[in-house]
């Protein structure tokens, strides 16, 4: 039985070719759920200064919504783009630069201990998704510190110079919810880019049997990551309407 993904590397996907490509490079779901991290972070601060904020969000869509994305597609094109190299390794440097650039700024009025935090943002980017050292940072614990953790701590730490209990609590709720999303995208995403076909059937208590296919294992799990990318945006952006009511 055919594994139905329908040629598609994500659910997000769009047909190959074109500013198609750019969009699915994009991950959109995904990239504003990650970037909800970020506005949780920052709505965690005793007082939500808005200019910090919109300043970590921009820094981490350059960084992890461009930069990551195009690095990750270099390294085998899991997404399966048309989009030259040499466009995604101008992305992913224009993408860097600018989060460091705005980093700097942080560092420069806020604290300096902001250059921790663009060392360490730096360091994910390229050696999760160039999977350095052997693949040993590209791993579902490093996933979930880098992509759930690392953007609550930042943006509390930008509002205020400090991290509060808050910002740490909140950081491991991230932690987990993205551990959950690794949980649920890695078999979907073996299923789509890796499985040629799906075999075998389900025999239900009453003797019947139903038939399996790559488009039923994938359903329920898929189903659960499309609720949960509007749910961590919807969140955050009650956060934010509480903070500033």
């Amino acid at each position: 039985m055919s594994a139905d993904h329908g040629g598609r590397p994500a659910f997000y996907a769009l047909a190959a070719g074109g500013w198609r490509d750019y969009w699915t490079l994009l991950h959109p779901p995904y990239t504003l759920w990650h970037l909800s991290y970020v506005t949780i972070g920052a709505a965690l601060a005793p007082v939500l200064h808005v200019g910090w904020w919109l300043e970590t969000v921009l820094a981490f869509f350059l960084a992890m919504g461009l930069a990551a994305h195009a690095l990750d597609e270099l390294n085998g094109r899991p997404l399966g783009t048309r989009i030259p190299d040499a466009v995604l390794w101008t992305i992913a440097g224009v993408g860097l630069a600018g989060a460091v650039g705005l980093g700097i700024h942080g560092a420069i009025v806020i604290s300096p201990w902001i250059w921790a935090f663009i060392g360490a943002g730096v360091f994910l980017v390229i050696a999760y998704n160039l999977e350095l050292f052997g693949g040993a940072v590209h791993s579902d614990v490093w996933f979930a510190l880098a992509w759930g953790g690392f953007p609550v701590v930042t943006a509390a730490f930008a509002q205020t110079g400090r991290l509060s209990a808050a910002a740490v609590l909140g950081a491991g709720a991230c932690v987990a919810i993205s551990a959950a999303q690794r949980a649920l995208s890695t078999p979907v995403r073996a299923l789509r880019r890796r499985v040629v076909s799906v075999e075998g059937s389900m025999t239900l208590v009453d003797g019947s049997t139903e038939p399996l296919s790559g488009a039923a294992l994938r359903a329920a799990p898929e189903r659960a990551l499309r609720l949960m990318s509007i749910a961590m945006p919807t969140i955050a952006a009650a956060m934010v309407v509480a903070k500033l009511a």
